[in-house]
Protein backbone atom coordinates (compact mmCIF):
# COMPACT_ATOMS: atom_id res chain seq x y z
CA UNK A 1 0.00 0.00 0.00
CA UNK A 2 1.49 3.35 -1.04
CA UNK A 3 0.86 6.40 1.09
CA UNK A 4 -0.04 9.56 -0.78
CA UNK A 5 2.68 11.16 1.30
CA UNK A 6 3.50 11.04 5.00
CA UNK A 7 2.60 14.38 6.55
CA UNK A 8 3.62 13.46 10.06
CA UNK A 9 4.98 10.67 12.21
CA UNK A 10 5.02 9.67 15.85
CA UNK A 11 6.26 6.82 18.00
CA UNK A 12 4.80 4.86 20.86
CA UNK A 13 6.61 5.69 24.08
CA UNK A 14 8.63 2.64 25.03
CA UNK A 15 7.89 1.60 21.62
CA UNK A 16 6.38 -1.05 19.55
CA UNK A 17 5.48 0.92 16.44
CA UNK A 18 5.52 4.11 14.38
CA UNK A 19 2.25 5.66 13.28
CA UNK A 20 2.28 7.37 9.91
CA UNK A 21 -0.31 9.92 8.84
CA UNK A 22 -0.89 10.39 5.13
CA UNK A 23 -2.93 12.39 2.69
CA UNK A 24 -5.05 9.32 2.01
CA UNK A 25 -6.77 9.77 5.36
CA UNK A 26 -5.56 6.48 6.86
CA UNK A 27 -2.99 6.51 9.65
CA UNK A 28 -1.21 3.20 10.02
CA UNK A 29 0.97 1.74 12.76
CA UNK A 30 4.40 0.82 11.42
CA UNK A 31 7.30 -1.07 12.96
CA UNK A 32 10.01 1.01 14.55
CA UNK A 33 13.07 -0.87 13.45
CA UNK A 34 12.04 -4.08 11.70
CA UNK A 35 12.83 -3.88 8.01
CA UNK A 36 9.88 -3.73 5.64
CA UNK A 37 10.50 -3.89 1.91
CA UNK A 38 8.83 -1.46 -0.45
CA UNK A 39 5.84 -2.70 -2.39
CA UNK A 40 7.22 -1.10 -5.51
CA UNK A 41 8.34 -3.45 -8.30
CA UNK A 42 11.73 -5.11 -7.89
CA UNK A 43 12.30 -3.35 -4.58
CA UNK A 44 13.92 -6.42 -3.04
CA UNK A 45 16.53 -6.57 -5.79
CA UNK A 46 17.11 -2.83 -5.64
CA UNK A 47 17.59 -2.82 -1.90
CA UNK A 48 19.87 -5.86 -2.06
CA UNK A 49 22.11 -4.81 -4.93
CA UNK A 50 21.87 -1.04 -5.29
CA UNK A 51 21.96 0.35 -1.76
CA UNK A 52 22.32 4.10 -2.06
CA UNK A 53 25.70 5.58 -1.29
CA UNK A 54 25.43 7.51 1.94
CA UNK A 55 27.78 9.92 3.60
CA UNK A 56 29.84 8.69 6.59
CA UNK A 57 27.88 7.98 9.74
CA UNK A 58 24.48 7.19 8.25
CA UNK A 59 23.24 4.35 6.09
CA UNK A 60 19.75 3.64 4.86
CA UNK A 61 18.16 0.81 6.79
CA UNK A 62 14.98 0.33 4.77
CA UNK A 63 12.43 1.96 2.55
CA UNK A 64 8.80 1.01 2.65
CA UNK A 65 5.62 2.28 1.13
CA UNK A 66 3.28 0.23 3.27
CA UNK A 67 2.33 -0.20 6.88
CA UNK A 68 2.55 -3.10 9.28
CA UNK A 69 2.37 -3.62 13.01
CA UNK A 70 4.37 -6.19 14.94
CA UNK A 71 2.85 -6.23 18.42
CA UNK A 72 4.95 -7.93 21.10
CA UNK A 73 4.35 -11.66 21.33
CA UNK A 74 3.18 -12.19 17.75
CA UNK A 75 6.32 -14.09 16.80
CA UNK A 76 7.12 -11.65 14.02
CA UNK A 77 3.82 -12.19 12.19
CA UNK A 78 2.82 -8.91 10.56
CA UNK A 79 -0.49 -7.39 11.54
CA UNK A 80 -1.67 -4.38 9.62
CA UNK A 81 -4.26 -2.12 11.14
CA UNK A 82 -5.79 0.78 9.23
CA UNK A 83 -7.92 3.46 10.86
CA UNK A 84 -10.41 5.04 8.48
CA UNK A 85 -10.56 8.71 9.43
CA UNK A 86 -12.56 9.93 6.44
CA UNK A 87 -10.32 13.00 6.10
CA UNK A 88 -6.71 13.75 5.26
CA UNK A 89 -4.57 13.05 8.34
CA UNK A 90 -2.22 15.95 9.06
CA UNK A 91 -1.09 15.30 12.62
CA UNK A 92 -0.94 12.39 15.03
CA UNK A 93 0.44 11.41 18.42
CA UNK A 94 0.50 8.39 20.71
CA UNK A 95 -0.42 8.73 24.35
CA UNK A 96 2.45 8.70 26.82
CA UNK A 97 0.84 6.71 29.61
CA UNK A 98 3.58 5.34 31.88
CA UNK A 99 4.01 1.59 31.76
CA UNK A 100 2.47 -0.22 34.70
CA UNK A 101 4.85 -1.99 37.05
CA UNK A 102 4.31 -5.65 37.90
CA UNK A 103 1.21 -5.95 40.03
CA UNK A 104 0.24 -2.31 39.51
CA UNK A 105 -2.66 -0.86 37.59
CA UNK A 106 -1.83 1.32 34.63
CA UNK A 107 -2.68 4.95 35.58
CA UNK A 108 -4.56 5.52 32.34
CA UNK A 109 -6.59 2.34 32.78
CA UNK A 110 -7.41 3.43 36.33
CA UNK A 111 -8.96 6.58 34.84
CA UNK A 112 -11.11 4.48 32.52
CA UNK A 113 -8.92 5.12 29.47
CA UNK A 114 -7.34 2.44 27.27
CA UNK A 115 -3.70 1.73 27.96
CA UNK A 116 -2.65 3.15 24.59
CA UNK A 117 -4.46 5.67 22.40
CA UNK A 118 -3.65 7.42 19.14
CA UNK A 119 -4.87 10.94 18.35
CA UNK A 120 -5.25 12.00 14.71
CA UNK A 121 -5.62 15.58 13.48
CA UNK A 122 -7.76 15.91 10.38
CA UNK A 123 -8.25 18.21 7.44
CA UNK A 124 -11.66 19.45 8.63
CA UNK A 125 -10.46 20.50 12.10
CA UNK A 126 -11.58 17.36 13.91
CA UNK A 127 -9.38 15.33 16.23
CA UNK A 128 -10.20 11.64 16.42
CA UNK A 129 -8.85 9.61 19.33
CA UNK A 130 -8.53 5.84 18.86
CA UNK A 131 -7.83 2.83 21.03
CA UNK A 132 -4.74 1.32 19.41
CA UNK A 133 -5.26 -2.33 20.34
CA UNK A 134 -8.80 -2.54 18.97
CA UNK A 135 -8.97 0.33 16.49
CA UNK A 136 -12.15 1.63 18.16
CA UNK A 137 -12.93 5.35 17.99
CA UNK A 138 -13.03 6.80 21.52
CA UNK A 139 -13.61 10.54 20.98
CA UNK A 140 -14.18 13.07 18.24
CA UNK A 141 -12.88 16.39 19.54
CA UNK A 142 -14.49 19.43 17.94
CA UNK A 143 -13.40 23.05 18.20
CA UNK A 144 -10.77 23.86 15.59
CA UNK A 145 -11.98 25.70 12.50
CA UNK A 146 -9.22 24.54 10.15
CA UNK A 147 -6.64 21.79 9.60
CA UNK A 148 -5.19 20.28 12.78
CA UNK A 149 -1.51 20.33 11.89
CA UNK A 150 0.11 18.80 14.97
CA UNK A 151 -0.68 17.03 18.25
CA UNK A 152 1.27 16.42 21.45
CA UNK A 153 0.45 14.39 24.56
CA UNK A 154 1.83 15.37 27.96
CA UNK A 155 5.00 13.27 28.40
CA UNK A 156 4.34 12.66 32.11
CA UNK A 157 1.45 10.33 31.35
CA UNK A 158 -1.38 12.68 32.26
CA UNK A 159 -4.34 12.50 29.83
CA UNK A 160 -3.67 16.00 28.45
CA UNK A 161 -3.53 16.52 24.68
CA UNK A 162 -2.46 19.73 22.92
CA UNK A 163 -3.43 20.44 19.31
CA UNK A 164 -2.08 23.01 16.85
CA UNK A 165 -4.14 24.24 13.92
CA UNK A 166 -4.21 26.43 10.87
CA UNK A 167 -6.94 28.41 12.63
CA UNK A 168 -3.99 30.10 14.45
CA UNK A 169 -4.81 28.57 17.84
CA UNK A 170 -3.68 25.79 20.12
CA UNK A 171 -6.22 23.89 22.18
CA UNK A 172 -5.78 21.83 25.32
CA UNK A 173 -7.95 18.74 25.84
CA UNK A 174 -8.47 16.51 28.90
CA UNK A 175 -9.20 12.94 27.80
CA UNK A 176 -10.04 11.86 31.36
CA UNK A 177 -13.05 14.20 31.14
CA UNK A 178 -14.42 12.74 27.91
CA UNK A 179 -12.16 14.93 25.80
CA UNK A 180 -13.33 18.21 27.27
CA UNK A 181 -11.61 21.33 25.92
CA UNK A 182 -9.66 22.88 28.78
CA UNK A 183 -8.12 25.96 27.17
CA UNK A 184 -7.73 27.84 23.89
CA UNK A 185 -4.30 29.44 23.43
CA UNK A 186 -4.36 32.44 21.10
CA UNK A 187 -1.36 34.56 20.17
CA UNK A 188 -0.24 33.48 16.73
CA UNK A 189 -1.13 35.53 13.66
CA UNK A 190 -0.36 32.77 11.13
CA UNK A 191 -1.01 29.03 10.79
CA UNK A 192 0.39 26.99 13.67
CA UNK A 193 2.58 24.19 12.28
CA UNK A 194 3.99 22.47 15.33
CA UNK A 195 3.61 22.08 19.09
CA UNK A 196 5.92 20.40 21.59
CA UNK A 197 5.51 19.85 25.33
CA UNK A 198 8.68 19.80 27.43
CA UNK A 199 9.49 16.42 29.03
CA UNK A 200 8.96 17.91 32.51
CA UNK A 201 5.54 19.15 31.34
CA UNK A 202 6.19 22.70 32.51
CA UNK A 203 6.31 24.36 29.07
CA UNK A 204 4.73 24.21 25.64
CA UNK A 205 6.37 25.59 22.50
CA UNK A 206 4.42 26.40 19.35
CA UNK A 207 5.82 27.18 15.90
CA UNK A 208 3.85 29.07 13.27
CA UNK A 209 4.15 30.78 9.92
CA UNK A 210 5.74 33.83 11.49
CA UNK A 211 9.28 34.74 12.51
CA UNK A 212 8.90 33.79 16.17
CA UNK A 213 7.96 30.82 18.32
CA UNK A 214 5.77 31.12 21.41
CA UNK A 215 6.55 29.56 24.77
CA UNK A 216 3.60 28.80 27.06
CA UNK A 217 3.19 27.68 30.66
CA UNK A 218 1.55 24.26 30.93
CA UNK A 219 0.52 25.08 34.49
CA UNK A 220 -1.36 28.33 33.90
CA UNK A 221 -1.79 28.10 30.09
CA UNK A 222 -0.43 31.62 29.72
CA UNK A 223 2.23 33.01 27.40
CA UNK A 224 5.71 33.03 28.95
CA UNK A 225 7.63 34.71 26.14
CA UNK A 226 7.99 35.14 22.41
CA UNK A 227 11.22 33.72 20.99
CA UNK A 228 12.44 36.05 18.25
CA UNK A 229 15.48 35.51 16.08
CA UNK A 230 14.40 33.76 12.89
CA UNK A 231 14.03 35.63 9.60
CA UNK A 232 11.20 33.50 8.18
CA UNK A 233 8.41 31.12 9.20
CA UNK A 234 9.18 28.79 12.11
CA UNK A 235 7.96 25.31 11.16
CA UNK A 236 9.28 22.85 13.75
CA UNK A 237 10.36 22.74 17.40
CA UNK A 238 11.54 20.19 19.95
CA UNK A 239 12.74 20.08 23.57
CA UNK A 240 15.80 18.21 24.78
CA UNK A 241 15.15 15.14 26.96
CA UNK A 242 16.05 17.08 30.12
CA UNK A 243 13.89 20.12 29.15
CA UNK A 244 16.97 22.35 29.40
CA UNK A 245 17.15 23.15 25.67
CA UNK A 246 14.71 24.03 22.93
CA UNK A 247 15.40 24.00 19.19
CA UNK A 248 13.37 25.72 16.49
CA UNK A 249 13.70 25.24 12.72
CA UNK A 250 12.71 27.79 10.10
CA UNK A 251 12.43 28.40 6.39
CA UNK A 252 15.38 30.78 6.89
CA UNK A 253 17.64 27.69 6.79
CA UNK A 254 18.59 28.00 10.46
CA UNK A 255 18.07 25.98 13.60
CA UNK A 256 18.27 28.08 16.75
CA UNK A 257 19.04 26.45 20.08
CA UNK A 258 17.46 28.28 23.02
CA UNK A 259 17.49 28.22 26.78
CA UNK A 260 13.71 28.05 27.30
CA UNK A 261 13.97 29.34 30.86
CA UNK A 262 15.77 32.58 29.98
CA UNK A 263 14.91 32.95 26.29
CA UNK A 264 18.61 33.26 25.42
CA UNK A 265 19.87 32.10 22.03
CA UNK A 266 22.68 29.63 22.68
CA UNK A 267 23.62 28.52 19.18
CA UNK A 268 22.58 28.89 15.54
CA UNK A 269 23.05 26.02 13.09
CA UNK A 270 23.05 27.28 9.51
CA UNK A 271 22.13 24.89 6.70
CA UNK A 272 24.35 25.50 3.69
CA UNK A 273 23.19 23.61 0.56
CA UNK A 274 25.80 20.88 0.16
CA UNK A 275 24.97 20.05 -3.45
CA UNK A 276 25.16 23.66 -4.63
CA UNK A 277 28.57 23.93 -2.95
CA UNK A 278 29.88 20.86 -4.77
CA UNK A 279 28.21 21.52 -8.13
CA UNK A 280 28.06 25.09 -9.42
CA UNK A 281 25.49 24.05 -12.05
CA UNK A 282 23.08 22.78 -9.38
CA UNK A 283 19.68 24.42 -9.38
CA UNK A 284 19.22 23.77 -5.67
CA UNK A 285 19.78 27.04 -3.83
CA UNK A 286 17.52 26.59 -0.83
CA UNK A 287 17.93 24.85 2.49
CA UNK A 288 14.52 25.73 3.90
CA UNK A 289 14.04 23.48 6.90
CA UNK A 290 11.08 21.16 7.37
CA UNK A 291 11.75 19.34 10.64
CA UNK A 292 14.10 19.11 13.62
CA UNK A 293 14.27 16.62 16.49
CA UNK A 294 16.53 15.75 19.42
CA UNK A 295 18.16 12.37 19.84
CA UNK A 296 17.08 10.45 22.97
CA UNK A 297 20.33 11.09 24.83
CA UNK A 298 20.17 14.79 23.97
CA UNK A 299 23.57 15.07 22.27
CA UNK A 300 22.48 15.12 18.61
CA UNK A 301 19.90 16.76 16.37
CA UNK A 302 18.40 15.48 13.14
CA UNK A 303 17.14 17.92 10.52
CA UNK A 304 15.35 17.58 7.19
CA UNK A 305 15.69 20.38 4.63
CA UNK A 306 14.63 21.17 1.08
CA UNK A 307 18.16 20.67 -0.24
CA UNK A 308 17.52 16.89 -0.29
CA UNK A 309 19.58 16.09 2.78
CA UNK A 310 19.01 14.52 6.16
CA UNK A 311 21.62 15.96 8.51
CA UNK A 312 22.79 14.87 11.94
CA UNK A 313 24.39 17.49 14.15
CA UNK A 314 26.44 17.12 17.34
CA UNK A 315 25.47 19.84 19.80
CA UNK A 316 29.06 20.80 20.59
CA UNK A 317 29.77 21.46 16.88
CA UNK A 318 28.37 24.00 14.46
CA UNK A 319 28.52 21.73 11.42
CA UNK A 320 26.85 18.39 10.64
CA UNK A 321 28.64 15.17 11.55
CA UNK A 322 26.68 13.04 9.05
CA UNK A 323 24.61 13.45 5.89
CA UNK A 324 22.21 11.25 3.97
CA UNK A 325 20.61 12.11 0.61
CA UNK A 326 16.82 12.05 0.56
CA UNK A 327 14.30 13.63 -1.77
CA UNK A 328 11.19 15.58 -0.81
CA UNK A 329 11.70 15.21 2.93
CA UNK A 330 8.94 16.47 5.22
CA UNK A 331 9.51 15.19 8.74
CA UNK A 332 11.91 13.22 10.92
CA UNK A 333 11.88 11.46 14.27
CA UNK A 334 14.35 9.48 16.34
CA UNK A 335 13.58 5.99 17.58
CA UNK A 336 12.90 6.45 21.34
CA UNK A 337 15.91 4.33 22.30
CA UNK A 338 18.23 5.80 19.67
CA UNK A 339 20.08 4.23 16.76
CA UNK A 340 17.39 4.84 14.13
CA UNK A 341 15.76 7.84 12.49
CA UNK A 342 12.50 7.73 10.53
CA UNK A 343 11.82 10.25 7.78
CA UNK A 344 8.65 10.91 5.80
CA UNK A 345 8.68 12.17 2.22
CA UNK A 346 6.25 13.69 -0.27
CA UNK A 347 6.60 10.77 -2.65
CA UNK A 348 4.82 8.40 -0.29
CA UNK A 349 7.60 6.68 1.63
CA UNK A 350 8.75 6.38 5.19
CA UNK A 351 12.45 5.60 5.39
CA UNK A 352 14.42 4.22 8.32
CA UNK A 353 18.06 5.22 8.73
CA UNK A 354 20.69 3.99 11.14
CA UNK A 355 22.16 6.88 13.11
CA UNK A 356 25.41 7.16 15.05
CA UNK A 357 25.09 5.44 18.40
CA UNK A 358 26.47 7.48 21.25
CA UNK A 359 27.91 6.45 24.57
CA UNK A 360 27.20 9.48 26.73
CA UNK A 361 30.01 10.70 28.93
CA UNK A 362 29.59 10.54 32.68
CA UNK A 363 29.68 14.36 32.71
CA UNK A 364 26.75 14.58 30.32
CA UNK A 365 24.76 11.93 32.20
CA UNK A 366 25.22 13.89 35.42
CA UNK A 367 24.23 17.13 33.69
CA UNK A 368 21.17 15.53 32.15
CA UNK A 369 20.07 14.05 35.49
CA UNK A 370 20.54 17.37 37.27
CA UNK A 371 18.79 19.47 34.60
CA UNK A 372 15.79 17.16 34.69
CA UNK A 373 14.99 18.66 38.09
CA UNK A 374 16.64 22.11 38.08
CA UNK A 375 15.84 25.16 35.98
CA UNK A 376 18.55 27.43 34.62
CA UNK A 377 17.90 29.95 37.39
CA UNK A 378 18.26 27.25 40.04
CA UNK A 379 21.57 26.11 38.54
CA UNK A 380 22.89 29.68 38.48
CA UNK A 381 22.01 30.03 42.17
CA UNK A 382 24.13 27.02 43.17
CA UNK A 383 27.38 27.73 45.10
CA UNK A 384 29.58 26.14 42.42
CA UNK A 385 32.34 27.45 40.10
CA UNK A 386 31.37 29.57 37.10
CA UNK A 387 32.74 27.08 34.56
CA UNK A 388 30.62 24.32 36.05
CA UNK A 389 27.55 26.55 35.82
CA UNK A 390 28.34 27.21 32.15
CA UNK A 391 28.57 23.48 31.51
CA UNK A 392 25.35 22.67 33.36
CA UNK A 393 23.45 25.39 31.48
CA UNK A 394 24.82 24.23 28.07
CA UNK A 395 26.82 27.41 27.51
CA UNK A 396 29.78 25.09 27.05
CA UNK A 397 29.96 21.41 26.09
Amino acid sequence: MDLAYPLTMGSIPKSQSWPVGSSTGTPCSCPQCLLVNSTRAASNAILASQRRKLYPGVRQSSTFAGAALWPPGTGGAAKERTLECGQIVWGLAFSAWPAAEDGDTDPACAMGLPCLVLATGLNDGQIKVWEVQTGHLLFSLLGHQDVVRDLSFAPNGSPILVSASRDKTLRVWDLSRDGRQVQVLSGHVQWVYCCSISPDCSMLCSAAGEKSALLWSMRSYTLIRRLEGHQSSVVSCDFSPDSALLVTASYDACVIMWDPYTGEQLRTLRHVPLYSMLDSSSEIHTSSLRSVCFSPEGLYLATVADDRLLRIWALELRSPVAFAPMTNGLCCMYFPHGGFIATGTRDGHVQFWTAPRVLSSLKHLCRKALRTFLTTYQVLALPIPRKLKEFLTYRTF
